[in-house]
């Protein structure tokens, strides 16, 4: 889906008016930043897509680290991890 498709799919959805939502989905980020309190804020993502590759250990391998970059790329720590099945 282009981002175009998905921005049009997200525009009726209301913005979230709180103080702690430190990075909401008005900025199309990597992942979402919620202040827990001063010195520590929670960053949250999910990722799927279906398996481009036939083995599930290299395809759980490869959705781990799209996953972690999401984490990384918004100065995260990972810290749990969830697995959709």
């Amino acid at each position: 889906m282009s981002p175009a498709v998905l921005g049009k799919a997200l525009q009726d959805l209301p913005l979230q008016n709180d103080p702690n939502l430190l990075v909401d989905i008005s900025t199309a980020d990597d992942a979402g930043i919620y202040k827990v309190r001063d010195d520590l804020a929670l960053v949250q993502t999910i990722d799927f897509f279906t398996p481009i590759v036939d083995d599930p250990y290299t395809y759980g391998q490869i959705a781990a680290a799209n996953a972690l970059s999401d984490v990384y790329a918004m100065g995260g720590r990972p810290v749990t991890a969830l697995n959709v099945v």
